[in-house]
């Protein structure tokens, strides 16, 4: 089987051609402001202008990337970039815009080539293609990207590059490129953790060398990116940074990611309903504004809170990383601490968008093709992570559209992994896991059956992404503690043991009895 890495590229890229007339969220009008901004305000302005609601609130690099497209924009339609031009969407604006999605994506196909190269994944074999499918057809970055209008394929493309160096060996171009790419996006300070720890397992700390020096080489590397992307802006540092960490946004989007604190959120209402207890603090967590709001009944949970859990639930697999990891296991170890390390940041970050669960979710397509047991939990949180951003495409037009791609990519992808692993049983899910998938039929009936037909839309209008994000947060939940498990080593799960125990004995049973009764001789007994 050849490589078709480049030929699936263009094919993917042709699909998201066919997207563009989709419609988008306010993301689209988000970067279109910033377009205006970078390219009709001076410098020292980017960060103070509040003409619009959606203020620049990404590090400069970001905003720099703005300022070159607008160059090229100017020429395409100049309307687009007038600050006061708000909500400006003509058909030239929309065209261009999509397109630098698409063309932006070729730094995520390099990334992903040079990743699979690193890894060893032969071109000609089943692994490499499926990898290709998995990476270049990601309904996650369709979703969020090419319908709802982001640039995570270019982000993620950064990560992939850092990531393959540091596989690599090449450890100060990988820390130069990471760094980088919290100038690009800061967010991805989740996974910095994990990456910190093994520049000093494997670089820092090595026989041989001086590890002063190595330490001093990595800040060199690591502060030049940050020294040229804030140092235009020096005077204007605190309020650059008031944009990035906006802390005032509240605990939890307006539609919660399914997290931790979704399920927090739905245990507060339930005791303040048991408990009879009013609301006197003003809008609920269910409100659907973005602002700081108080539980109910349950104590209230701050910044510093969030951060502390955070940190506290990376501290195992970041241990395990450098005191447990030898040289054979680096790779996958290192993939599996960035899985974690992203799926704690989002489990117990502060104001955490449903769209990170992408951090997670992208990186695993690549530990599925090494592990049997890795694959089964890349299905699992595929079926439960993509689900999750459904609410992002609400249009009725994209209804069709969206289960369309989130169910041919799960098939597609469980398809693939049945050939990689034939009759492996890694791959099998237990009663109860089966159980808690269905459950994801439920949801489409209430939302496009039930809630019309009793008209349920008029008086839970915020039910059907209550639902989602409660239903998904379970599942997402179940991923970190039994992947987790997996990861250090220790029983991954015990309802999978004990349900598949009760399986087995089951179908021993049901043979015995099926069986016909045959004489046996007292030494076939003893065996």
């Amino acid at each position: 089987m050849e490589s078709q890495f480049w030929k699936l590229f263009a094919i993917s890229s042709a699909i998201k051609l066919l997207l563009v007339p989709a419609p988008h969220s306010t993301d689209f009008e988000v970067h279109r402001n910033w377009l205006a901004i970078t390219h009709s305000l001076p410098l020292n302005q980017w960060y103070y202008d509040a003409t619009s609601e959606w203020t620049l609130d990404y590090p400069p690099l970001f905003a720099y990337f703005e300022w070159i497209l607008a160059q090229v924009a100017h020429y395409v339609d100049p309307q687009m970039l007038i600050v006061t031009n708000l909500n400006y969407a003509s058909t030239a604006t929309i065209y261009f815009q999509r397109g630098t999605v698409i063309f932006a994506d070729l730094m995520y196909a390099f990334g992903v080539a040079r990743c699979l190269r690193i890894l060893n994944v032969p071109k000609k074999s089943q692994r490499h293609f499926a990898a290709e499918l998995f990476m270049l057809f990601n309904v996650g970055l369709i979703f969020v990207d090419h319908i709802h209008f982001q640039y995570n394929g270019l982000l993620f493309g950064i990560l992939l590059l850092s990531i393959s160096y540091l596989l690599e060996e090449r450890y100060l171009v990988s820390a130069f490129i990471f760094a980088t790419l919290l100038n690009f996006k800061h967010i991805f300070l989740y996974i910095a953790p994990a990456l910190a720890v093994y520049f000093l397992k494997f670089y820092c700390f090595q026989s041989g060398r001086n590890p002063i020096v190595c330490i001093g080489k990595l800040a060199v590397v690591g502060l030049t990116p940050f020294v040229a992307s804030f140092g235009p802006f020096y005077r204007q540092l605190p309020q650059v940074l008031s944009r990035l960490f906006p802390f005032k946004r509240g605990l939890t989007h307006a539609y919660w990611a399914p997290n931790f604190w979704a399920l927090y959120n739905t245990a507060d209402k339930v005791v303040a309903k048991l408990l009879r207890i009013p609301n006197v603090s003003g809008p609920s967590t269910s409100s659907g504004l973005v602002q700081e709001i108080e539980p109910i009944a349950l104590p209230n949970i701050t910044p510093r809170i969030t951060f502390v859990l955070t940190l506290l639930f990376m501290l195992p697999v970041l241990l395990q990383l450098i005191l447990a990891t030898t040289k054979s296991q680096s790779k996958i170890n290192l993939l599996r601490a960035v899985v974690i390390c992203s799926c704690a940041s989002f489990m117990f970050g502060w104001h955490v968008h449903e769209k990170a669960i992408l951090m997670c979710l992208v990186p695993l397509c690549l530990l599925c093709l090494l592990d049997s047991t890795d694959a089964k939990y890349t299905i699992w949180l595929s079926i439960v992570g993509y689900f999750s951003l459904l609410p992002l495409l609400f249009q009725t037009n994209l209804l069709l559209l969206r289960y369309a791609l989130y169910l041919g990519y799960i098939a597609a992808m469980y398809g693939q992994l049945v050939r990689i692993y034939p009759n492996m049983p890694n791959l099998q899910l237990s009663i109860i896991e089966d159980i808690y998938l269905y459950g994801f039929i439920c949801m489409p009936i209430y939302e496009h059956v039930v809630s019309p037909l009793f008209g349920l839309q008029l008086k839970l209008p915020f039910m059907p992404l209550l639902l989602t994000s409660l239903y998904c947060s379970l599942g997402v939940t179940y991923f970190f503690i039994s992947y987790y498990l997996h990861t250090l080593g220790l029983v991954p799960s015990l309802l999978y043991k004990s349900s598949n125990n009760l399986i087995t004995k089951y179908n021993n049973k049901t043979k015995n009895k099926t069986k016909p009764k045959s004489k046996t001789n007292p030494k076939s007994k003893m065996q």
